[in-house]
């Protein structure tokens, strides 16, 4: 009778583990689709920043196909019973907790920085104003609805031209004949975005942010129960396998 109990009672366990892995790689799916958006989201601005804004959704791409991967292999080691595969399986998981954990505390220190590094970028971008830095400052512009790096003035204070670009005048206020704002639409404030864009972009990341910070904290609470749900049934296993 207790045999049985004992053996019902890891049979329990081992469909737990294996129903859990099935819902770990689907999470681990969840990751790559959250990663591969917001990098899609943000990708269009990655010549200001040169990659510092994209690394973190790379990161989490990366991370939810391994995911995937060790969810497999917890799978197979359940219905295995393996003990082998399934410490293979917790200590895996937490290697990648321990990777994920580091990476939290670095974009933690990073995010105080960025906003300096974002205005930075954007500076010199304009200070330049070469083909590329243009084509980038008008898909920046006419996205985000801004102007400048903090206001309109910044194109006539530091670019080469000191002339202010056309994709700082509001949609339907540009007159299409000569490609700027139209000479009859209203002055000043009215015509021209007055919000600078290294505000909005840093609200574009924050957004983003909050994003992969909730996909984030919910995969660690998933591999933590992972972890021990795997470490208990290798242990049942062998417990009974001695006997």
């Amino acid at each position: 009778m207790n045999f049985k109990m004992r053996n019902c009672g890891m049979s329990t366990i081992k469909y737990i583990l294996f129903g859990f892995n099935v819902i770990f790689a689907l999470s681990g799916l969840g990751i790559l689709i959250a990663g591969a958006l917001v990098l899609a989201d943000v990708n269009e601005f990655n010549h200001f920043v040169e990659g510092q804004i994209t690394a973190p959704p790379i990161v989490l791409i990366v991370t939810g196909s391994i995911i995937f991967l060790i969810a497999s292999l917890g799978c197979f080691g359940a219905i295995k019973e393996s003990p082998s595969l399934l410490i293979l399986y917790a200590v895996l998981l937490g290697i990648i907790f321990i990777v994920e954990l580091a990476v939290g505390i670095a974009a933690i220190v990073f995010k105080s920085d960025l906003e300096m590094i974002l205005k930075n970028s954007l500076m010199d971008s304009i200070k330049r104003s070469n083909d590329d830095d243009l084509k980038a400052w008008d898909n920046i512009q006419m996205k985000l609805m801004c102007c400048g790096v903090d206001n309109p003035a910044d194109w006539r204070e530091m670019s080469r031209d000191k002339t202010l670009r056309a994709s700082c005048c509001r949609p339907e206020l540009i007159d299409k004949t000569v490609g700027n704002c139209a000479d009859a639409a209203p002055s000043g404030r009215d015509k021209y975005f007055q919000d600078g864009c290294v505000g909005k972009l840093r609200e574009r990341i924050d957004k983003n942010a909050v994003i992969l910070i909730g996909v984030g904290l919910g995969i660690a609470f998933i591999q933590i129960l992972g972890i021990v749900l795997a470490l208990y049934l290798a242990s049942k296993i062998r417990h009974e396998r001695v006997k």
